[in-house]
């Protein structure tokens, strides 16, 4: 009985570690577009930041910098990874 109690909570502690474990914080990346009816064309800005409103208001000047404030838009990316099958980044979520 001892011997299952403890197996019990030995197996707990390994799970709530997997479970409950410390998770890397969101990074979001701004990807702009310099032609909003041609979203092909992007430019990726390698700064990774902390939250979406970061992203935006980094994108938001970006833009207004280039003077693309009226012809291009962006979009942010939540976690996003190159796969290099597709030649694509990957990403969790969108938003702009």
């Amino acid at each position: 009985m001892i011997k299952n109690l403890a197996l019990l909570a030995l197996t707990a502690t390994l799970f709530s570690g997997c479970l409950f474990g410390d998770k890397d914080p969101d990074q979001w990346t701004a990807y702009l577009y310099p032609d909003k009816e041609n979203t092909k064309r992007t430019v990726i800005v390698p700064v990774k930041y902390p939250s979406f409103e970061t992203c935006k208001e980094a994108s938001l000047e970006l833009l207004k910098k280039r003077g693309l404030e009226d012809s291009g838009t962006y979009k942010c990316g939540k976690n996003c990874e190159y796969h290099e099958g597709m030649k694509l980044d990957i990403c969790e979520e969108w938003k702009n």
